[in-house]
């Protein structure tokens, strides 16, 4: 038999079943997935830029 697995909710931590019936997936519910898509959305995660501002030459 294989079980289902489990995760922690990204926003909760709560155990949440990883399945196809839960609609909420990867979390909990409904609310912790409009937290996570609010927090995107005021731009508290970021994600990294590669390339690196050109340095300023002082010298001229």
């Amino acid at each position: 038999m294989s079980r289902a697995k489990t995760i922690a909710c990204p926003t909760c931590g709560k155990d949440v079943v990883w399945a196809k019936d839960n609609p909420w997936r990867p979390f909990c519910s409904e609310r912790c997935k409009l937290i996570d898509l609010g927090a995107w959305a005021n731009e508290s995660y970021r994600v990294p830029d590669a390339e690196q501002p050109p340095k300023e030459d002082s010298s001229e």
